[in-house]
């Protein structure tokens, strides 16, 4: 397939939705502020799970547990994704496509999600892309096949015909050998093609006489002699029927298929790696916006990670929106559009049309101590991957969960909380005060025996010795464990080692 990239387009912003903005926060808060039917092409690759510490939690290490543990935990995964994916439909214009990436793990939960939000009808194709070509997991002893591919789901916004542009894929040399055999006095190599028109006259083929058969043929009588004269028809050397010469070098090739096999993953000597974990290659981005968009479309990635949709979407002179959670992924992806896109950050070239800007990174220490304490709390809860609680009054000393694996559903009931199948999680306290105290830890350590938790995590501005003390002897006295955690520490984005 040919990787050349158009001239980008010389249009304006849309007078829809700003574009060529990246979003740092939650992206259902963000999705909800754009207006309906707004965008062209849509991809998400989010993780599976409904935090950014999906590394820490989920590894592939990770993977030894019973299936009831991993239904349990895709059930968390979906509630977390299916309010996000209503609001990407809604936003999604009719004639455009959705594209969702996602692994083994849950790609067929996620189908039946998708089935319900944009309708069973929509669904054009389960893509697989193979990203591997072996994977250590199916290793000497293991009783599974080695997982070597990625899917993703094809829907479109409604019945309006969506955009669609053709790709191909270059022929397979076997395939050349085996139909391209003959050449003619130039060089160029050919095959003799089928020139008959089968289903006759109800196929809407004419009856017509060539080069002395008579028979129904797939082309017009004009179109036939004009290709007999430039030799392009002819009856082949042991043949008796009129044949057409199709060239090798006007072949476009094979028109793409729903198994990808040609596009490798990043690796880590690869001029595009850029150590990010999930990082997906630029072709396979690229291959998807050349499919489903045309210049000046609107591009939005709602997980974008470290941007590769957005970088593809620039170099292929489309408008374009990311969003994500994490402050770094923000910061990493600003660079790359600086560094190999060559656009500058600045607002003013942006109200021109002509640059990028980034909203809503982090507040300062300063900004996060004059907020009120439940958006505090909120804001703390959500940097760690977790979720607040619904009431934030009465909450008996906790103000957000975590949920990792395995999470076994052995409770149920209003009693366990927002996600009432799973029995796994960590309890998180937020206090928004200068310096947390012993009378603090004590009543956290309370609530964590109360709720018969074993680890938990506690954020403040900074915490007293006495504090700490406690934190310490409470973990020999309850073999417990509290996590403190610093403002400043989940601003600098320094909190994986903390939460692992």
């Amino acid at each position: 397939m040919t990787t050349d990239v158009p001239a980008k387009a010389a249009g304006k912003p849309s007078a829809l939705v700003d574009t060529r903005v990246i979003y740092c926060g939650d992206n259902l808060e963000q999705l909800k502020k754009l207006p309906a039917a707004c965008v062209d092409l849509i991809y998400i690759d989010p993780p599976f799970n409904s935090n950014r510490n999906y590394e820490v939690f989920w590894g592939e290490t990770k993977e030894k547990r019973a299936f009831e543990d991993r239904h349990a935990s895709t059930q968390a995964y979906i509630e977390f994704m299916r309010p996000r994916c209503v609001e990407l439909a809604r936003v999604l214009k009719k004639t455009g496509s959705f594209y969702y990436h996602c692994d083994w793990h849950a790609s067929h939960y996620v189908k039946v999600m998708l089935d319900q939000i944009f309708g069973e009808n929509n669904f054009q194709n389960e893509i697989v892309w193979k990203r591997s070509t072996a994977h250590s997991d199916a290793r000497q002893g293991s009783k599974h096949f080695g997982r070597l591919h990625d899917v993703l789901l094809l829907y479109t916004g409604g019945s309006e015909g969506c955009t669609w542009n053709q790709l191909y894929v270059p022929l397979a040399q076997s395939y050349i050998d085996s139909h391209y055999k003959s050449v003619d006095a130039s060089g160029r190599r050919y095959m003799w093609d089928n020139l008959t028109g089968p289903g006759g006259a109800a196929k809407g083929n004419a009856f017509y006489e060539v080069l002395g058969v008579k028979g129904f043929w797939r082309y017009s009588r004009e179109k036939m002699e004009e290709s007999i004269k430039i030799g392009k028809v002819a009856i082949p050397p042991k043949g008796k029927t009129p044949r057409l010469k199709r060239y090798l070098d006007e072949s476009k090739g094979v028109p793409l298929q729903s198994v990808w096999d040609d596009l490798p993953p990043i690796n880590s000597q690869a001029k595009e790696s850029l150590g990010y974990p999930t990082q997906k290659p630029l072709a396979l981005l690229e291959r998807i916006i050349k499919t489903s968009s045309n210049p000046n479309d609107i591009v939005l990635d709602a997980f974008c990670g470290c941007g590769t949709a957005l970088v593809g979407a620039e170099n292929l002179g489309r408008q374009w929106i990311g969003i994500d959670i994490s402050p770094t992924a923000c910061r990493v992806m600003a660079k790359r559009l600086r560094d190999v896109c060559k656009l500058r950050e600045d607002e003013n070239y942006w109200r021109n049309g002509k640059g990028f800007v980034v909203r809503d990174l982090p507040w300062t220490e300063k900004q996060l101590r004059e907020i009120p304490p439940f958006e505090f709390e909120n804001w703390a809860v959500i940097a760690l991957g977790g979720i607040p609680n619904k009431t934030q009054v009465g909450d008996m000393g906790i103000d957000g969960r975590i949920y990792p694996l395995p999470a076994a559903p052995a409770k149920s009931g209003k009693a366990a909380g927002e996600l009432d199948f799973m029995d796994e999680w960590y309890p998180i306290q937020v206090k928004q005060q200068e310096k947390v105290g012993r009378p603090d830890i004590d009543m956290f350590e309370a609530a964590m025996i109360r709720a018969k938790r074993k680890k938990g995590f506690f954020v403040a501005f900074d915490f007293s010795q006495d504090s700490l003390t406690e934190i310490d002897a409470f973990f020999r006295r309850q073999h417990a464990v509290i996590v403190p955690l610093t403002v400043r520490e989940i601003l600098e984005e320094r909190i994986a080692q903390k939460l692992a």
